[in-house]
């Protein structure tokens, strides 16, 4: 299914679907299983450096334990997404370094959860946004993804361009589409006016091509998937889908992906990539 291979943040992925982190990610073995029947990036579970029994949604074995995983999966060709909690600038150094060298093709910065929103408050003034990300950016030579939370208190504009000047690669964004959004995606056509159509939209539209936008949430099928690329994400993360059926809702979604683009004559998903025009 070459249709579905993307570049993610100058990082070749075999396709632009992958779990959310969370979600059957955080032991030894349901990560090999998804590597397994995945072909995909594998996302860890984020992680802080010593490890959290809680809350639940953070619940890890520490840096370390994500870093053994990295070093045996990387040599086998696999791309590891590996994701970081803290409560300190120099937590969130400590663990970016560690992974980085693990292996990590990527590095995400979960700035969206309330562990991190409550504790460091990286969203206090953009200058504190920017001192993280841009200490975290001067230790690691992978790349490098923010997750956002949709709610920032800042324009996507100025997300964007903190960003971009922080040479971050990659925005994660909620896939927070209108449940009563009508697209006909044969065409590419929305209903309605111009206008922003979720988080993960809103910041594809600011950042002038030079973010690639990952979108999280109600990717539950292919269409959804292909929806939210027409939006402006470059890759997709799955959640609740793969909790319910386990690691095979990947293969499937990407399957279903895969006919879509054919059915539609695209021989990639960069073809579809933020292609949505509205119809008044």
């Amino acid at each position: 299914m070459e249709r579905n291979a993307v570049r993610l943040g100058e990082v070749d992925l075999a396709s632009s679907i992958m779990n959310a982190s969370g979600p059957r990610s955080a032991e030894r073995g349901e990560i090999y299983e998804l590597a397994a029947v995945h072909r995909g990036a594998i996302v860890f579970k984020s992680c802080n450096l010593a490890g959290l029994d809680a809350p639940d949604n953070l619940k890890n074995a520490g840096a370390e334990h994500f870093a053994a995983i990295a070093g045996e999966l990387t040599p086998r060709g696999k791309a590891i997404i590996a994701s970081i909690v803290g409560t300190s600038e120099e937590e969130f150094i400590a663990v970016a370094r560690r992974l980085d060298r693990a292996g990590a093709a990527i590095l995400e910065l979960n700035l969206a959860d309330p562990y991190v929103l409550n504790s460091l408050a990286p969203f206090a003034s953009l200058d504190r946004l920017k001192a993280l990300v841009g200490r975290v950016r001067g230790e690691i030579g992978c790349a490098l993804a923010v997750k956002l939370p949709p709610a920032a208190g800042y324009p996507a504009r100025a997300l964007a361009d903190v960003l971009k000047a922080m040479r971050v690669a990659i925005a994660v964004c909620q896939n927070d589409l209108p449940k009563d959004l009508e697209v006909d995606i044969a065409r590419g056509l929305a209903k309605g006016p111009e206008r922003a159509l979720s988080h993960a939209h809103a910041i594809f539209r600011e950042s002038e091509g030079l973010l690639d936008v990952v979108a999280v949430g109600g990717i539950n099928a292919g269409r959804d998937a292909y929806l939210a690329h027409l939006t402006g994400a470059k890759a997709v993360q799955v959640g609740s889908a793969l909790i319910k059926e386990g690691a095979g809702a990947l293969g499937r979604i990407d399957r279903e992906l895969d006919a879509l683009l054919a059915e539609h004559g695209k021989r990639s998903v960069d073809e579809i990539v933020g292609a949505l025009r509205f119809e008044q």
